[in-house]
């Protein structure tokens, strides 16, 4: 039966040292970094998707007001 003691660590009777935590804080550092750096990757796929488009709509846009310029000439009598 239990006695109701929450201080059992999961190592064992040692105290938990700095080296310990060290090397878990390192071990959970590199698994963050490698969806980190995924993240990263699919950002800058949107940004440049969006620069891509508004650049696309500018160009579009610019070409159809050329198409539909009128020319006005004025002449003096």
């Amino acid at each position: 039966m239990s006695n109701g003691n929450a201080d059992t660590s999961p190592v064992g009777q040692r105290p938990i040292t700095r080296a310990d935590l060290e090397a878990k804080f390192s071990q959970l550092r590199g698994s963050t970094t490698a969806s980190q750096s995924q993240r990263n990757a699919g950002l800058a796929a949107v940004i440049l998707a969006g620069v891509a488009l508004v650049l696309g709509a500018y160009l579009l846009g610019r070409l159809r007001g050329r198409k539909r310029r009128t020319i006005v000439e004025v002449v003096r009598a």
